[in-house]
């Protein structure tokens, strides 16, 4: 564990599901979602995010998403902006 362990947890939620509409972020059947997973810091949340999201290129109202957990959880904090 070498560079992971100095580095600081920012927590990141990837997830994403078919929409209601192109324009907008409502989902069709929340029962349905694709809850890929929840990652230490932006970098492999983002892998995560572009992986699942170029699988899912042929449907057009699918969309995957990248939920910066951490501002979430404290919202007061300064840095970390990724």
């Amino acid at each position: 564990m070498s560079g992971s362990e100095s580095e600081k947890q920012l927590l990141h939620l990837v997830f994403g599901g078919e929409l209601k509409n192109l324009g907008g972020t409502e989902f069709r059947d929340l029962d349905d979602l694709d809850i890929v997973g929840v990652y230490p810091n932006y970098r492999t949340a983002h892998a995560a995010w572009k992986a699942k999201a170029q699988a899912s290129v042929d449907n057009a109202h699918m969309r995957y998403f990248v939920v910066h957990l951490h501002r979430l959880l404290d919202p007061e904090a300064k840095g970390g902006s990724e």
